[in-house]
C-alpha cells in the first residue's frame, strides 16, 4: 500500500479529521499524529519528514497542518501532487481554516478523502470531480419527486372539491327541512348526496367509552393535576419571598441569555455583508490586565447571480495594532495594495445564496487602555457581613453597549443581598447563587454606574465576576465602504449587519480593604518580587493620600 492514512491535524498533533486507508488501530494513528511535530522541528525539510517506517507528507493550513501518512518506498512527487489536491478541497467545504468549521464539516472531508484515494492509491479525479461525485445529484431522484408533489396537489385539490360538495349538500338539506313544498323530493335528493360525500371522506363514528363509575362524595387527598389552583398561587408566592424571579410565560428569558445576541436584520440586499466580533478579556486579581483577544470576520453572502463579481471596499480605521488575514481565495496582492477584496480570478463568482468569510482580524493586548468596560468590586468586612461596592466605566466612548449583564457571585445559604445604591436593575438567582446586574444601555450619556450591597461572606466569594453585552457598533473600526462590480466598477446596493458581542470576559479584580485612620491599606496578592515592592507600593498609598 502507498498511502497509509490522509489527516488534517492542529500544530501539536491533535488530529481533528483522520480517514484510514488500511487496517490500522486508533492508538497506532493517534501515536503517528502525536509523533509528527517532534519529526517536524529537528528536519529540514518544508514538505515531508521521514522515520524508520513511515514518511510524513504535509502542507501547513493557516493553524492546522494537512498530513498524510505514506510508505517510505512511495513516489514522492504523486504524493505531493495528492497533497495539493487534498489541500484543495478542505476550503471547498470549510469557511474558515479553524477547528471548530473542521469539526463541523468533518463527513463532509471524509467523503471527498474517499473519492481521492481508494484502498491506499490515487483516483484519477480532479476537484471538480470530487464536488460532483460528493453532491450525489440523481435525475431519477428529482423525476421521483415531481411525480409526487403533482400527486398531493391532485389530491389537495380534490379534497377540497369534495369539502365544497359536502357543505353544498348540506345547505341544500337544511333548505330542504324549511320549505314545507318541497320536503320530500328535497330531503331525498340531499340525503343520498350526503351518503355517498361520507363514505369517501368522513370515517365512521367510534364507539364512546362507557362512562367511568362514579365515587361516593367525601373529602379527596390525591394529587389534582389541571389548570393553576390556589395550591399553585401559593408554592408561587413562597418562591418569590424567598427571592425568586418566577416566569410564568414559556417565552421567557434570562437577562444573561437575552445578552448573548441581537436580533437579525428585516430588509437585507441581495449583497449582504455581516461584520462580527467577539472579545474574550480576562483581569487579575491584582487589577492588572491578563490577556484581551478580539476575533473579527467579515462574512458575504450574494443572493443575485447579476452580483457575484463584485469588490468590497474596506475601510479599515483601526489604530490598535490589528492583524489582517484574507480568505485563500482572496487575491492578497489587490488588499494589500488597494484595500479591495476580489476573487484571484476576476471571471469567477462569490458563490450563490452561501455564507463566505472573505476577512478576518486578530487583536491581542495586554494593555488596560484597550478594555471597553472595566469593572472595580470593592468587598470590605464588616462584622459578621460584608459590603460589596462594585462600579463599570465605559473607556472606549464611542461604543454603545446592550443588554450589559455583570454576574457578581455571592454566598450560597445567607438568603438574598440587601441592595443600597443602585444604577440601573438587578435581577438575585438563588439557585445559582449569582447577583445580576442588569443595565440596558451603556454609553456616553451613563458611561459609568456603581452597585451596593451587603451580605454574609468573606471578600473571596465574590470572584469572579462576569461580564456579557452586545453592541451594534464596532470595535476595531473596520467596515466595507463601498461595493461594486469587477466590469466598469459601477456600485452595487449592499445591506450591512455589525455585532460586537462577548465570548469570556471574566474579571478577577480583588481590592479587599478596611479603613483605619482615614488609610486604606490594600492586601496584597501575588506580589512576591522582594521588599522594594512592598516598600514602593505602600510610598504611593501614602503619596496618594
Amino acid at each position: 500500500m502507498v498511502l497509509l492514512a490522509a489527516a488534517v491535524c492542529t500544530k501539536a498533533g491533535k488530529a481533528l479529521v483522520s480517514r484510514q486507508f488500511v487496517e490500522m488501530t486508533r492508538t497506532r494513528v493517534e501515536g503517528l499524529l502525536a509523533a509528527f511535530p517532534k519529526l517536524m522541528n529537528t528536519g529540514k525539510q518544508h514538505t515531508f519528514v521521514e522515520t524508520e517506517s513511515v514518511r510524513y507528507v504535509y502542507q501547513p493550513l493557516e493553524k492546522l497542518y494537512m498530513v498524510l501518512v505514506t510508505t517510505k518506498n512511495s513516489n514522492i512527487l504523486e504524493d505531493l501532487e495528492t497533497l495539493r489536491l487534498f489541500s484543495r478541497v478542505i476550503p471547498e467545504y470549510c469557511r474558515v481554516l479553524e477547528e471548530s468549521e473542521i469539526s463541523e464539516h468533518c463527513f463532509d472531508l471524509i467523503f471527498a478523502f474517499d473519492e481521492i484515494v481508494a484502498l491506499g492509491y490515487r483516483e484519477n479525479v480532479n476537484l471538480a470531480q470530487i464536488r460532483t461525485f460528493t453532491e450525489m445529484d440523481s435525475h431519477e431522484e428529482k423525476v421521483f419527486r415531481a411525480v409526487r408533489e403533482t400527486q398531493e396537489r391532485e389530491a389537495k385539490a380534490e379534497m377540497r372539491r369534495k369539502a365544497k360538495e359536502l357543505q353544498q349538500a348540506r345547505r341544500d338539506a337544511e333548505r330542504g327541512k324549511k320549505s314545507p313544498g318541497f320536503g320530500g323530493f328535497g330531503s331525498s335528493s340531499s340525503s343520498s348526496s350526503t351518503a355517498i360525500i361520507t363514505d369517501t371522506l368522513v370515517e365512521p363514528e367510534k364507539p364512546k367509552p362507557a362512562p367511568a363509575p362514579t365515587r361516593p362524595s367525601g373529602p379527596s387527598r390525591a394529587l389534582k393535576l389541571g389548570a393553576r389552583g390556589k395550591e399553585v398561587d401559593d408554592f408561587v408566592d413562597k418562591l418569590k419571598s424567598e427571592g425568586e424571579n418566577i416566569i410564568l410565560s414559556g417565552t421567557g428569558k434570562k437577562p444573561s441569555e437575552v445578552s448573548k445576541s441581537l436580533p437579525a436584520p428585516t430588509n437585507t440586499e441581495s449583497v449582504h455583508l455581516r461584520i462580527e466580533e467577539k472579545i474574550s478579556l480576562t483581569c487579575g486579581r491584582d487589577g492588572g490586565l491578563q490577556n484581551m483577544e478580539i476575533l473579527g470576520m467579515i462574512t458575504l453572502r450574494v443572493s443575485d447571480d447579476k452580483n457575484g463579481r463584485i469588490r468590497l471596499l474596506i475601510n479599515n480605521g483601526d489604530k490598535r495594532g490589528v492583524q489582517l488575514q484574507t480568505h485563500p481565495n482572496v487575491d492578497k496582492k489587490l488588499f494589500t495594495a488597494e484595500s479591495l477584496i476580489g476573487l484571484k480570478n476576476p471571471e469567477k463568482s462569490f458563490p450563490l445564496n452561501n455564507d463566505v468569510g472573505v476577512l478576518k482580524w486578530r487583536l491581542q493586548t495586554t494593555d488596560e487602555s484597550l478594555i471597553p468596560l472595566t469593572i472595580n468590586c470593592w468587598p470590605s468586612e464588616s462584622g459578621s457581613s460584608c459590603d460589596v461596592n462594585i462600579e463599570y466605566e465605559l473607556q472606549e466612548e464611542s461604543l454603545e453597549l446592550n443588554d450589559v449583564v455583570i454576574s457578581i457571585p455571592i454566598p450560597s445559604g445567607v438568603g438574598a443581598p440587601v441592595i443600597g445604591d443602585l444604577d440601573g436593575e438587578y435581577r438575585h438567582d438563588s439557585r445559582r447563587n449569582v447577583l445580576e446586574w442588569c443595565l440596558p444601555v451603556v454609553d456616553m450619556k451613563n458611561k459609568t454606574g456603581s452597585l451596593e450591597f451587603s451580605i454574609a461572606g468573606q471578600p473571596n466569594d465574590f470572584f469572579p465576576v462576569n461580564v456579557s453585552f452586545v453592541s451594534k457598533g464596532s470595535y476595531c473600526d473596520i467596515q466595507v465602504s463601498k461595493v461594486s462590480q469587477v466590469d466598469g466598477s459601477s456600485p452595487v446596493r449592499f445591506s450591512t449587519e455589525t455585532s460586537f458581542v462577548v465570548d469570556n470576559y471574566c474579571s478577577q479584580v480583588l481590592k479587599s480593604c478596611y479603613s483605619q485612620d482615614r488609610i486604606l491599606f490594600p492586601v496584597l496578592l501575588g506580589l512576591n518580587d522582594g521588599l522594594t515592592d512592598y516598600c514602593s507600593f505602600f510610598q504611593e498609598i501614602l503619596r496618594s493620600q
